[in-house]
This record gives structure tokens, C-alpha cells and sequence, in this order.
């Protein structure tokens, strides 16, 4: 009885599988809007599945928009007014550099916006974290260190009282987090912007919003000059 209900788990699985990676084709330009997908043998052959785990994939493009079933005539690309690949699938395959560079962009804004709307709990986490990120920084545990800063950008998303860029943050920060582990042998960077992030509280608490934007360039040059 167990096999029976964990068939079911294992095809969609499998179906979420090829749907995604037909998504990723079409976001990189393979398949372009207008244009009409492999027939369905061509397709099982080139994932490598069955026949009804195709259709299911297909099926699950179609209801959220990126493909058009047309009757007797094929399955064809839908134009898309955004990305059609999900946020967290597309920054799992971007660049490095890439990333971070977006990760820059939100933190300038948060800032900004944590200093116009920051409460005395948003001020207590902001604290705790950094204080973390200090003592992280000083015992050279680097990935307890970068969680500590993650974890204080956060609250200074958090801060900013935006919730969607909160979510943009988290969703690029955790992306991050692995890239920052592969890349960072030492705390050295961490502890060399110290004071900067300091600063940034600083600028925060006083409310001082110009400030929380020239602290954070401040952070970014830093952090590029010690890499």
C-alpha cells in the first residue's frame, strides 16, 4: 500500500523536474515566444522520461502562463511581460558578481528606508546582530560571521517596514550565503568593515537616511578594497 501512494510523490516530482528545466530553456533564449516546443517523443527523449510525465510538465507551463496548448497544432511559447523562470531558479544559476551587485542595490535602498521607519525592537535586533558579527569576526568562525551579517541586513530590511523588499533581500542573501562561505577563507573583510557597519546603526538610530545610504556605498567600497 506504501509503494502505491508514494508513485504518485515520485511522477509529479519528476514532471516538476522537466517543467522547470523547459522553463530554464525558455528563460536562456532555446525556446523563443511564438515558438512551437519538440513534439512529445522528441521531448521524452531528450529528458528522458515517459510520455505522461511530459504531458504533466507541459500541463504545469500552461497553467501558469509560459506555454499555449493549441489543438491539433502543438505546443507553442507564450511572450512573457517579466521573467517566466522563478526568482529564487534564476538567481540559484546567476553569477557571483551578478548577485551581489543586487544584493548592493537593496541594501542602499533598505537603509534608507530602516532610517525613516526603524522601531526600538527593529534598533535591539540590529544590535544583537552586529554585536554577533563582531564577535564571529574576532574568533575567525567565518560562517557563523557571515550568518551574523546576513541576519543584520536582514533586521535592517525588516526595518525599513517594506515587505517585499525584505523578501528580496532574504530570497538574495540566502542565494549569497554559499558563494560567501566558498569565497571567504578568513573573517579578515568582516572585521575590516566593522566599524562601517557600526556606523551604519549609527545612522539608523539617529534616523538620519542620507547617512544610512553614504554609510552603505561606504560598506560596499570598503568591502571591495579588502577583497
Amino acid at each position: 500500500m506504501m509503494n502505491k501512494q508514494s508513485l504518485p510523490i515520485k511522477r509529479n516530482s519528476l514532471a516538476d523536474e522537466v517543467a522547470q528545466r523547459l522553463q530554464e530553456q525558455i528563460s536562456l533564449g532555446t525556446y523563443k515566444t511564438g515558438e512551437k516546443l519538440p513534439t512529445e517523443p522528441s521531448l521524452m527523449e531528450a529528458f528522458g522520461v515517459g510520455r505522461s510525465t511530459i504531458r504533466e510538465a507541459v500541463r504545469i507551463l500552461a497553467n501558469s502562463g509560459v506555454l499555449r496548448v493549441q489543438q491539433g497544432l502543438g505546443t507553442f511559447v507564450e511572450g512573457q511581460t517579466g521573467i517566466a523562470e522563478p526568482l529564487p531558479q534564476r538567481l540559484k544559476r546567476a553569477q557571483f558578481e551578478d548577485l551581489d551587485e543586487v544584493r548592493q542595490l537593496l541594501e542602499l535602498k533598505i537603509a534608507q528606508k530602516a532610517a525613516i521607519n526603524r522601531t526600538e525592537e527593529d534598533i535591539e535586533r540590529m544590535t544583537v546582530a552586529l554585536k554577533k558579527r563582531k564577535n564571529y569576526g574576532l574568533a575567525n568562525e567565518v560562517a557563523a560571521c557571515i550568518d551574523a551579517d546576513i541576519e543584520f541586513h536582514l533586521a535592517i530590511a525588516q526595518a525599513s517596514g517594506n515587505s517585499i523588499l525584505t523578501d528580496l533581500y532574504k530570497t538574495v542573501a540566502m542565494h549569497l550565503k554559499a558563494k560567501f562561505i566558498e569565497r571567504f577563507k578568513t573573517t579578515d573583510t568582516f572585521t575590516n568593515t566593522q566599524h562601517l557597519h557600526k556606523n551604519l546603526l549609527k545612522s539608523i538610530v539617529a534616523q538620519d537616511d542620507q547617512k544610512a545610504w553614504k554609510c552603505v556605498q561606504q560598506i560596499i567600497d570598503g568591502a571591495h578594497n579588502t577583497l
